[in-house]
């Protein structure tokens, strides 16, 4: 791998941990967290890891008390792996916009949806 990829790899991967530091998802379990990460990062690309992640972080929203640590990645990765069991068949959705994107993560959502789908202001979907 060349730098300039490792060091893209570890920017996507850094954008993972942060979304999982931001809501304290790694719980009291980190150290099992992070290697079940480091096992989606071995099979999944990581901005598909973070779309996952914030796509089951807003369908757990209305549980009480949130699902965090292990419980939450393997809700994660069951996500992962129900899309690329539909990928051959489907096209991979978000119910998210990049701005709701945006304002879960306080990350760019350029890298998860493109940045031609994202208006100079971040508000919608580009007309084009």
């Amino acid at each position: 791998m060349q730098p300039l990829e490792q060091l893209l790899e570890q920017v996507n991967q850094q954008r993972v941990k942060h979304i999982i530091k931001l809501y304290a998802l790694d719980s009291e379990e980190a150290q099992d967290v992070y290697t079940s990460l480091d096992a989606l990062f071995r099979r999944y690309p990581p901005p598909l890891i973070e779309l996952a992640l914030v796509e089951t972080l807003v369908d757990c929203w209305a549980a009480v008390p949130l699902p965090k640590g292990l419980p939450f990645i393997s809700q994660v990765r069951d996500r992962l792996r129900q899309w690329e069991a539909q990928r051959e068949t489907e096209p991979l959705l978000s119910t998210l916009t990049p701005q709701q994107f945006h304002h879960i993560t306080g990350l760019d959502p350029a890298p998860i949806f493109g940045p031609g789908l994202v208006d100079a202001g971040g508000d919608r979907p580009a007309d084009h």
